[in-house]
């Protein structure tokens, strides 16, 4: 039987370019229904949003240890649809191009997303940011206080950095 895990991510940008940060919570249940929880975070000295949106989602994929049915629940209609949209599949076959034949933004960090993404089903759901959502909240607060953070870290693929 293959595990269910149900992922929450948020990214932050204090300026877009700034320092940014991503906060991830990942939920599954055990044989005996027990919940159990982790959350991730890092910050980068700068970097943007949508960066940071897509290092959320991938720290959170890179973490599962074997092949898993995967929800993953963001407030980025970046990453949602370009999956849910088939974005993916069209840069792909323009050579990581896009619809108006320009060069994707954040290129190394799809690569990254779609070798996560790999080993498990994934499927993308959208929520709206900042409604309430606790889980969705608590990744929030993640993220921004990993982008206030002391420890923050070069973003080497982004280009501004």
């Amino acid at each position: 039987m293959t595990q269910s895990v149900t992922i929450f991510t948020d990214g932050s940008s204090r300026g877009n370019p700034g320092p940014g940060g991503y906060g991830a919570v990942l939920q599954f249940r055990d044989s005996a229904g027990k919940l159990h929880e982790r959350e991730l975070s890092q910050g980068y000295a700068r970097t943007t949003n949508n960066r940071m949106e897509l290092l959320g989602v991938i720290a959170a994929l890179e973490a599962l240890k074997r092949p898993c049915d995967v929800t993953v629940y963001s407030d980025s209609q970046y990453v949602v649809n370009a999956f849910n949209q088939h974005w993916v599949d069209g840069w792909l076959k323009r050579g990581w191009k896009n619809a108006s034949k320009q060069p994707v933004k954040n290129v190394d960090l799809w690569k990254r997303l779609l070798e996560a993404k790999r080993p498990h089903r994934v499927t993308f759901v959208w929520v709206k940011g900042h409604a309430g959502h606790p889980e969705n909240e608590r990744c929030d607060e993640l993220a921004t206080a990993a982008a206030d953070g002391e420890a923050l870290l070069k973003d080497a693929g982004f280009d501004g950095a």
